[in-house]
């Protein structure tokens, strides 16, 4: 299937300025045997799973004439169910918001706090949507830059909060693409700072919101904090999830915020009327139903993620020992010193394996799937890096 872009846009419509030459965001679809490229989870739901969704789609469906929840009630008491499960966190419904993935979690938070004259700052690497968001809603983006080994220079982001005065402060744990974890430590310095910072464009006395994004928290090693568990301690804190990754479902585009209830009502003024389809609500409650088969896959991923960081730190590029960035997701950014990282992307394609070059000069990312296809990566991988270092 082609993909147009806004290169094949005709010069007499009239697309915003800032617009002109922007291509549209996506990684390559392409169909191929090894798709290791897009950070999914490469198991499909379980036939229980579906049948519960059928059954649940199917009962709604005589009402689809009808108007949605369009606050989404029963899935909000879900996503609070869940995070007690998944967290050891109790919270209400009125501090929780469901929408179309995290991507329009993460919009809805740019149309709500950012807009012309606000700035909202991020630590690169991060995560290449944040930007646009950014642009689509008129918001100044800004940037502190991470250690070099990606953790967050916790000194540099308060010094850029101070100077740049931005209503909102986007971190991410784990950092997409680097997989890197955020400390709680160096989080609850960024909360401080921001409880006290000045806000560019607001009245006195307003100051920031922090938002976490943690679109790939479930992969973390047991015991590893979540940010959800600072939220009573901090109103200013808000965090994402999504039901995409962890949860196979993807496809379903199912995301939420967990924040007091002030954040929350501030999104639910920028949110579109019925947002969230009955479909879609009810999909998502039936996943709920399946919460164990949903999550059954995690933690093989987090044992392939660790055995593949491990045998990749055994690989060499030109002699050198590739490096591995520390990760707690389901994705490994590898590499570090590759001077053709787009040779080794075309010869791995040619081998039908579909990676993703991104990140930093030098790296790639490589999201894990099945035990056959990390199995077809490796074999593929060493193959193409003798190849292509003999260049």
């Amino acid at each position: 299937m082609s993909e147009t872009s806004s290169n094949a846009i005709p010069a007499y419509l009239p697309l915003r300025n800032d617009l002109i030459g922007e291509e549209p965001y996506g990684a390559p679809q392409l169909d191929v045997p090894v798709c290791l490229n897009v950070n999914e989870n490469p198991y499909a739901p379980e036939p229980a799973v579906v049948e519960t969704i059928a059954q649940r789609v199917k009962e709604i469906a005589p009402s689809l004439n009808r108007y949605p929840d369009r606050e989404h009630i029963a899935l909000r008491q879900a996503f609070c169910d869940y995070l007690e499960r998944e967290s050891g966190v109790k919270m209400e419904v009125d501090q929780l918001w469901g929408a179309n993935g995290s991507n329009e979690i993460m919009l809805q938070l740019f149309q709500a706090f950012g807009g012309p004259g606000r700035i909202a700052l991020g630590c690169d690497p991060t995560y290449s949507m944040y930007p646009e968001y950014a642009r689509d809603t008129f918001t100044t983006w800004k940037l502190a830059h991470r250690n070099e080994d990606f953790s967050l220079n916790v000194d540099a982001t308060i010094k850029a909060i101070e100077d740049v005065k931005p209503a909102m402060i986007v971190l991410t744990s784990p950092n997409n693409p680097t997989g890197t974890p955020l400390k709680m430590d160096d989080l609850k310095r960024v909360l401080d700072a921001a409880k006290t910072a000045e806000v560019e464009g607001a009245a006195e006395g307003v100051h920031p919101v922090v938002v976490v994004d943690e679109a790939y928290i479930e992969f973390r090693d047991p015991g590893t904090p979540t940010a959800l568990e600072l939220i009573d301690e901090y109103e200013n804190l808000a965090v994402s999830r999504t039901m995409s990754k962890a949860f196979a479902f993807a496809g379903a585009r199912v995301g939420y915020l967990a924040a007091n209830k002030g954040i929350i009502d501030c999104v639910r003024i920028v949110r579109m009327p019925y947002h969230l389809s009955a479909v879609t609500q009810a999909a998502a409650l039936a996943a709920f139903e399946h919460t164990d088969e949903q999550l059954s896959r995690v933690a093989h991923l987090r044992d392939i993620r660790n055995q593949t960081a491990a045998w990749l730190k055994e690989q060499t590029y030109k002699g050198q020992p590739l490096e591995v960035a520390e990760t707690q997701s389901n994705f490994i950014l590898f590499g570090g010193h590759f001077d053709d990282r787009s040779r080794i992307f075309d010869e791995l394609l040619k081998r039908g394996v579909l990676i993703r070059t991104v990140g930093p000069d030098g790296w790639m990312r490589v999201c894990m799937g099945t035990d056959e296809e990390m199995a077809r990566f490796r074999e593929a991988l060493v193959e193409v890096l003798r190849i292509v270092e003999q260049d």
